[in-house]
């Protein structure tokens, strides 16, 4: 009943959330550590604080759980206490609603943790399934504990939330719960959330879960995060936002007052575009009551009926609107079936070249790309795996969504927990049987995916069209009755094989186009797709005439006529138009089986058929003259762009014009790294393209190595001589570590061995590993106000142990003008702020080599 209360209550009011948990007890209370644990240690303080938020006027208090899961309680030896601090959580809450006497809902809040399942390097330690076991046993134990929704918040990282979700929906299915959800992302200033993905394709990526709410909190204050509230205005559900107390200035600190944050948001509360609204990180009692003041005069966002004639939405970093009147081209040459060169690339392990097949794809106009390793010589799911990491991580493939395209189910299980955006999975039928084809269908669901369902079955390949609309119509009624959104099936009736010369093959293209068309008449919100290489597999070797049957049939089949997905190469699609009459005739004849000699006359018109006013397509254009004319230029260009596709000869040449190895490294790669930095700086590139960037620099390091360590040998002094160390860490009190993840993946991408000693980490040990391990560097990362104290002490400690090695400090609590002032005077060593992980391998190569330090110190 109390579920259904507060979707009520959602059309009727805006109601308030309550403000920061951490505010309170790390800035008033000047407490430190891992604050979920006062649960345990102080219910008392915590049911007050909660008690503050009801009395300033708040309807939702978030319980004392953000950091509450095993992975992030590990760190402090308290990863068996989850259910415990749930528990107690949720009590501290339930009895300050008592308190209050009034309605008030309790929110179970469920932190990003400090891990990325998008971003972290192929060797993490926390993959997908390790993630979603931590948020199955918090969430479970805040369901069961009593909390009346979920709420998923500060998400950065897409797959992480999709991780948390995928457990939500086991949690809802074991203890029968409704468990509303609250889904709140955090943006960057490009309006992208850290792993890439727009506002949108973060939307989309997580209609699955049906949330009661989506919105945004942290990252900004109230006066910035109301700039992105009209790309949330399409969401069928609720729409929140508890922004930060500002932006912290250069002290750290949150200085937006109660009434500035409710001058920025009374205009969107004025104009109905917000359901819940609330504060985040530097919000106390005192903002909450000016909010809820606004938020009571102000009317709700109405909030939409979900459309069940909706188009299919997918997403990659982007997000696609596959429309239901016109053709969606889906990418083909990735796959191992269809093309050799693209099979022969991944047995050699050339995943360079097989990634720029995929960009040049996307080039061409595919709006999706199909991902298929199935070859029996493969391993497929190791093969897939490595593909769609590298895929993700460049910027052109990966704004698109993913086909995740297999006949081999632990291959789709396994790819769906590495893609963030919304894929489709290609595919699932009823050849196993009805409960096979359920079972998996749900799974894709609840994993975030659309389908292609083929058109088979129990007796094997709908090849007619009574066959084609009888198999669909059952697949349809099975998923629809199971839950899966119409608009997340598309069939596939089986493009077949035109021109074969066998009889009963006639009418395979007329067939199809029927079926597409019933399809769509017949089965409301449903896709159709189809793989076009198939119908022309007569005419191999004659490319002309294969595209033109592709043009043709498209015509004929795609848009309002039904088909709004192909499977097909984009840059061999040609204008009907320079088709020559004789074999435009011959085609649609054998199309739409409009001649019982139609066959004969396509095989005789093709045999005489060049390729006369043919349409050059992309694939066929000349290449633009190459700009970067000196091998050391094409090089640091390499890196920048994250590919090379023949990266060894590239190296070869270059290292003869640059005159040895070491050369090399210092100069265009990291002068490509040091482009990176610039670019990166500027916003013209996304973090996944720096991370690409860096391993590509440490695949240039590792064919080098040889060559450097011979030159090392041969320069007197050199013998022994080891790679630069770093010593980094998240500061005692900040359980903030994406940041320094990055850092860590990056550093070691550029020839660094990195300590990465976790967060919450003492001073005294950071100091003392630093002295053990020789380091170089010393990096310090922290996020929240506390912590700028914390790198102060480790300066002092660092001055007290009579080191000199240069220390960087970062995150979002550091500044330039902090760090000059509070951390610098207490330590003699060099002291550097790092702005972001791009441009930090450039200072550090230049800190380490006694050529340029003293330069770069002063």
């Amino acid at each position: 009943m109390i579920h259904n209360d507060i979707h009520q209550a959602l059309r009727e009011r805006v109601l308030t959330l309550d403000g920061a948990m951490g505010t309170m007890l790390q800035t008033d209370r000047a407490e430190a550590g891992c604050i979920d644990l006062l649960c345990l240690s102080s219910p008392a303080t915590i049911e007050d604080i909660h008690l503050q938020y009801l009395q300033a006027g708040a309807d939702i208090i978030t319980t004392d759980t953000f950091n509450a899961n095993a992975l992030s309680l590990a760190r402090y030896g308290a990863s068996h206490l989850v259910d415990d601090i749930c528990r107690e959580a949720v009590a501290a809450a339930r009895r300050a609603i008592r308190r209050i006497g009034r309605q008030a809902w309790i929110a179970g809040d469920v932190g990003p943790t400090g891990k990325s399942l998008s971003m972290t390097s192929d060797d993490t330690d926390v993959d997908f399934d390790t993630l979603r076991a931590a948020y199955l046993e918090q969430i479970d134990a805040l369901a069961r504990a009593g909390a009346d929704l979920i709420l998923l918040e500060t998400i950065f990282d897409t797959l992480n939330a999709k991780a948390a979700i995928s457990a939500l929906l086991e949690v809802r299915e074991s203890t029968g719960l409704e468990l509303p959800l609250m889904v709140s992302a955090t943006l960057t200033e490009s309006g992208r959330l850290l792993s890439g993905q727009t506002l949108e394709a973060f939307i989309v990526s997580i209609s699955h879960a049906r949330p009661m709410s989506v919105g945004l909190n942290c990252g900004f204050g109230a006066e910035q995060a109301i700039e992105f509230l009209p790309q949330l205005q399409h969401a069928t559900c609720a729409v929140s936002l508890h922004p930060n107390a500002g932006l912290p200035d250069a002290m750290g600190c949150y200085t937006s007052t109660p009434s500035d944050m409710t001058a920025a948001l009374r205009r969107p509360l004025a104009d109905g575009m917000l359901n819940i609204v609330g504060g985040c990180c530097g919000t106390t009692p005192a903002h909450i009551r000016a909010i809820a003041a606004e938020a009571a005069a102000a009317r709700p966002r109405n909030i939409p009926n979900c459309d069940p004639a909706a188009p299919l939405r997918l997403a990659g970093l982007e997000a696609l609107t596959v429309a239901p009147d016109r053709l969606t081209p889906v990418g083909e040459r990735c796959n191992v079936a269809g093309s050799r060169k693209f099979l022969r690339l991944i047995k050699e392990g050339n995943l360079n070249e097989a990634i720029a097949i995929a960009a040049a794809q996307t080039d061409a106009g595919a709006r999706i790309i199909d991902i298929n390793m199935d070859d029996a010589l493969l391993d497929a799911a190791r093969e897939m795996q490595r593909f769609v990491r590298l895929a993700s991580a460049e910027p052109d493939v990966a704004r698109v969504p993913f086909m995740i395209d297999s006949s081999q189910w632990e291959v789709v299980e396994s790819t769906l927990k590495l893609v963030q955006g919304k894929p489709v999975v290609n595919s699932i039928s009823l050849k196993e049987g009805e409960e096979e084809m359920i079972r998996r269908a749900r799974h894709i669901s609840s994993m975030g995916a659309a389908m292609v369902v083929m058109a088979f079955d129990e007796r094997g390949q709908a090849d007619t069209f009574e066959r084609k609309t009888e198999v669909c119509a059952r697949a349809y009624r099975l998923l629809t009755d199971a839950g899966i959104a119409p608009s997340d099936i598309i069939f596939d009736p089986n493009i077949l094989a035109v021109a074969t010369g066998i009889e009963h093959h006639a009418r395979y293209g007329l067939d199809f186009i029927r079926a597409a068309r019933w399809i769509r008449q017949n089965l409301p919100g449903a896709g159709v797709s189809g793989g076009l290489s198939n119908l022309s597999f007569s005419f191999r070797g004659n490319n002309f005439v294969r595209e033109a049957i592709h043009a043709i049939f498209l015509a004929n089949a795609a848009g309002s006529s039904g088909m709004n997905m192909a499977i097909v190469n984009p840059s061999t699609l040609i204008d009907t138009a320079t088709i020559p009459e004789p074999l435009a005739e011959a085609i649609t004849d054998t199309l739409l089986c409009r001649r019982a000699d139609a066959d004969e006359r396509l095989i005789a018109v093709a045999a005489s058929t060049d390729a006369p006013g043919r349409k050059a397509s992309p694939a066929t254009q000349p290449e633009a003259p190459d700009t970067v004319s000196t091998p050391c230029s094409r090089l640091a260009d390499a890196v920048v762009k994250g590919r090379a596709d023949a990266l060894p000869t590239l190296l070869q040449e270059a290292q003869a014009e640059a005159g040895s190895a070491f050369a090399l490294v210092e100069g265009p790669l990291m002068q490509g790294m040091d482009r990176v930095g610039h670019l990166f700086g500027e916003g013209r590139m996304f973090l996944p393209q720096v991370v690409k960037s860096a391993r590509l620099m440490q695949q240039a390091v590792e064919l080098l190595t040889p060559a450097i360590e011979a030159e090392k040998a041969a320069a007197p002094g050199n013998a022994g001589r080891r790679n630069p160390r770093m010593v980094i860490a998240t500061v005692r009190g900040d359980v903030h570590d994406i940041g320094k993840n990055i850092v860590a993946v990056v550093m070691r991408c550029n020839g660094f061995d990195v300590t990465d000693l976790g967060v919450m980490v003492e001073g005294e040990r950071i100091v003392s590993e630093a002295q053990r391990l020789e380091a170089d560097l010393v990096g310090l990362s922290g996020l929240i106000t506390p912590s700028l104290a914390e790198m102060a002490e480790v300066a002092r400690l660092m001055q007290q142990a009579g080191m000199s090695t240069p220390l960087l400090v970062g995150g979002a609590a550091a500044s330039v003008l902090h760090t000059a002032l509070r951390i610098a005077p207490c330590y003699s060593g060099p002291t550097f702020y790092t702005h972001d992980a791009a441009s930090l391998p450039t200072l550090a190569a230049k800190l380490i080599d006694p050529r340029q330090a003293d330069e770069t110190i002063s």
